[in-house]
């Protein structure tokens, strides 16, 4: 009797092949029921159940074959379908062929009922076996075993071949119809990318090289560095030639990675502009589950009993998906139209489209971050996805943050204090882990400086204590959530959770430190301790995460050094570097440079009148709009309150810490005004590195100047120290890495808000005496030339009145 091999079944691949897993058509086709169940399952379950299985394959008879891969092909006029998958086991056992299909389950044994996509999962292994093998019947065995006990229960059962034929025959039907709507799709998108040029008349300077860069790295499959200017049009330069790819087989889907909505929608607007020159283009955005959620938790509980749009989700879930796949963009709007008609979650609902979608755009975490990346995509395998990483120079902090985890000693005194007496176990865990924090504090006091304890050790006594929280907790949230602390508990897990997991990944680019917060050196009121697990360089797990993928372009205006950003990001020695000009005239920027007045931290008291002073000059030859960034909130309010003693007739508009969204458009508005009143001035004050300081568009006439003061260097602080001596160490400039390369990022980001299209004019001045020094000219762009020096109010009028005489007569 032939079986299948041991090793996968090879097929002549025909032209056009859509593959699928038993699992993944099982699932599609029967899926039903609610979103979730409402209860709590262990994340490590899945860890759990593939040892359990193992438990039982080792327990079978000597000739039983474990995790057999199978394979099998549906050949029809218009679709080739391969379904694959591995057999839990295989035995042959006289004339009978058994094929088992192993579950692991959390509930009693004697509870389970029977479960329609199980058997079909088994019937799918056990038909694809008998037409190989050519058997008139064939034993079928689902095994459950429950996790906490290891006791099992086997069901086995005869299928004649002819019954398996006919039950799968129809399973496949149904996915085939779903199938045929999206190979057809393919067809369609292929020959319209194949046919798709350049959707605008003609290149702009640079950028034909950087499409021609992204094209070389995904067909390359390879990594690349681009700083290509505002102005150059990054966006489509790099969606244009990797839709190109895609249609020729380079790459599966492309992940267009962005940290900011505002970079979203420009991908869209990209899109929408391809589409216009006649590409055919599934896109999906993603966005936050707590903004896109229907209900007022945003989304911080999925239970059916109360979510509508949980309850039965699966029952509606692929007619919403077939419904929504007529549209070519799956924005965050048509997301919720569809939603709201099909009665689906619309979070979820975005996630179920991932699969079917060409372009994907969504927030760097979806990909980087270990507790949030795409587990349809990315748990345990990689595909042929194309990463184009937006505005790449905010990954470095974003992705130290993301690989980075604390604990605090309030969080597990406040959920002590919850727990009380009834739960033992859970109190006695908690109250260890308090009692170590407590013990932290000490060290705090006698090996560090007062209010900082650090150590290159990963403290695995710390881990341990942490592990046994989980443990306990896991027990106590098994039981359900009309426990009075729920919700304060599973906030509390998930925390813990983040931290061992985080954990997991120290090594050498990590160090752990223990701060004091809060403390009154007269009372114990309001004192807290932090114990933090800081991610030094993230470039090592940058690099595993791109792995998730087959190639990788990273952009910026502002990607300078390269090298160092090639560093930081998980490049490496060999992969594209590519640094462009500015495609708009040089005479259409004055740069000044005030480089007598000095914003050290010692030396601010003594230049608020002084800058004040310099932004009144620059405002005055020109009406119009202007922004001015500063180093900190309390810089800005300091020149701000002085500035508008001053010059009582100027708009003054100044930043506020914490804005909502309707204040920072608010905010924005007022740059809006075009054409501009006769004598009309407005000044913004803006913090630097803030919510105005990137990603902010104001073209034209909405803003004409910008005033930068400092280099903006970061905070003096230890996490930044730390950086500091960790490059050191490695012979690598450390202040620069830390302080240096950071702040100058932040200065020509606030300062490339001024020039945005070609007709663009402006000016901008640079405040700071160290702008003179080397290490932070040399970082300057190559378009920042010629840069004039003013040493006072009357040189930088003086200056302007040249600039804005030559320029052309605005309206």
């Amino acid at each position: 009797m032939q079986l299948p091999n041991s090793t996968p079944i090879l097929y002549a691949m025909p032209p056009r092949l859509l593959k699928t897993s038993v699992r993944e058509l099982v699932g599609f086709v029967l899926r039903s029921g609610d979103l979730v169940s409402g209860g709590f399952s262990r994340p490590d379950r899945l860890v759990e159940g593939t040892r359990a299985h193992q438990q039982v394959q080792r327990a079978r008879p000597a000739d039983y074959r474990a995790e057999v891969p199978i394979s099998y092909l549906v050949e029809t006029d218009e679709i080739t379908l391969e379904i694959s998958g591995r057999i839990d086991g295989l035995l042959v056992e006289d004339d009978t062929v058994l094929v088992e299909e192993i579950k692991t389950t959390e509930a009693d044994l004697d509870q389970i009922a029977e479960n329609p996509t199980h058997w079909a999962q088994a019937k799918l292994y056990a038909f694809m076996v008998a037409e190989q093998s050519g058997l008139d019947a064939i034993d079928v065995q689902l095994t459950y075993l429950q996790l906490d006990t290891y006791e099992h229960r086997a069901d086995r059962r005869t299928f004649a071949g002819d019954e398996l034929a006919a039950f799968c025959a129809d399973l496949i039907a149904r996915y085939l119809h779903w199938a045929r709507i999206y190979q057809q799709w393919c067809a369609e998108r292929d020959s319209s990318l194949e046919a798709l040029a350049f959707p605008f008349a003609e290149f702009r300077p640079g950028q034909r090289d950087l499409a021609a860069a992204t094209y070389r790295t995904i067909n390359g499959r390879g990594r690349s560095f681009a700083q290509a200017p505002t102005g150059i049009g990054k966006t489509i330069s790099t969606l244009f030639p990797a839709v190109k790819a895609l249609g020729l087989g380079h790459a599966e889907k492309i992940f267009y990675l962005t940290a900011k909505t505002s970079g979203r929608r420009v991908a869209e607007k990209a899109l929408d502009d391809l589409r216009g020159g006649g590409a055919r283009i599934k896109s999906l955005t993603l966005t936050a589950r707590d903004k896109i959620c229907f209900k007022p938790n945003g989304g911080s509980t999925c239970d059916p009993e109360q979510c509508e749009f949980a309850r039965g989700y699966y029952d509606r879930i692929n007619d919403a998906l077939e419904d929504i796949f007529a549209h070519d963009a799956f924005t965050r709007t048509r997301i919720e139209e569809c939603a709201q008609k099909h009665t689906v979650c619309p979070f979820e609902f975005s996630l179920d489209l991932a699969p079917w979608a060409d372009v994907i755009t969504c927030d760097y975490n979806y990909v980087f971050d270990p507790r949030a990346f795409l587990r349809c995509f990315f748990q345990d395998t990689s595909g042929q996805y194309a990463f184009l990483i937006d505005e790449a120079h905010n990954l470095v902090d974003r992705a130290r943050e993301m690989f980075s985890a604390d604990l605090y000693k309030s969080e597990i005194a406040g959920i002590k204090r919850l727990v009380g007496k009834t739960h033992p176990d859970l109190s006695k865990q908690l109250d260890a882990l308090n009692r170590y924090f407590a013990k932290l504090g000490r060290q705090v006091e006698q090996e560090g400086d007062g209010k900082y304890w650090v150590s290159p050790q990963l403290p695995t006594d710390l881990m341990a204590l942490a592990h046994n929280v989980l443990r306990a907790a896991e027990k106590v949230l098994e039981q359900g959530a009309a426990l009075p602390f729920w919700d304060e508990l599973i906030e509390c897990y998930f925390r813990v959770l983040s931290f061992e997991r985080i954990g997991e990944l120290f090594d050498e680019h990590y160090t752990t430190y223990t701060e004091k917060q809060g403390f009154d050196l007269s009372s114990a009121e309001g004192q807290d301790i932090r114990f933090r697990l800081f991610c030094l360089d993230p470039a090592h797990n940058i690099r595993q995460a791109l792995g998730r993928g087959c190639a990788a372009v990273f952009f910026s205006a502002t990607l300078s050094p390269l090298a160092y950003f090639r560093d930081l990001l998980g490049g490496e020695e060999g992969d594209t570097l590519l640094s462009l000009g500015s495609p708009f005239p040089p005479e259409h920027l004055r740069l000044l440079l005030a480089d007598h007045i000095e914003t050290t931290y010692k030396k601010r008291g003594e230049s608020y009148d002084a800058i004040a002073d310099a932004i009144a000059a620059l405002v005055s030859q020109r009406t119009g709009n202007y922004l001015a960034f500063f180093p900190s909130y309390k810089y800005m309010e300091e020149v701000a309150t002085r500035f508008a003693e001053a010059h009582p007739s100027i708009g003054l508009l100044v930043q506020e810490s914490g804005m909502s969204d309707r204040q920072r458009e608010a905010f924005l508005a007022a740059f809006d005004a075009e054409p501009l009143p006769a004598e009309h001035y407005t000044v913004g004050f803006a913090v630097m590195g803030g919510v105005f300081g990137e990603g902010i568009d104001l073209v034209g006439e909405r803003l004409v100047g910008a005033v930068v003061v400092g280099v903006g260097l970061p905070q003096l602080c230890l996490e930044r120290d730390l950086i500091r001596r960790y490059f050191d160490e490695r012979e690598i400039p450390g202040f620069a890495y830390a302080y240096v390369y950071p702040g100058m990022n932040r200065v020509l980001q606030a300062a490339g808000r001024v020039i945005r299209t070609a007709s663009d004019r402006g000016a901008i001045l640079l405040v700071d005496r160290r702008f003179a020094q080397s290490r932070y000219r040399q970082l300057f762009p190559s378009f920042w030339h010629p840069v004039h020096s003013v040493r006072n109010p009357a040189h930088i009028a003086r200056s302007l009145a040249e600039f804005w005489h030559h320029a052309p007569t605005h309206t």
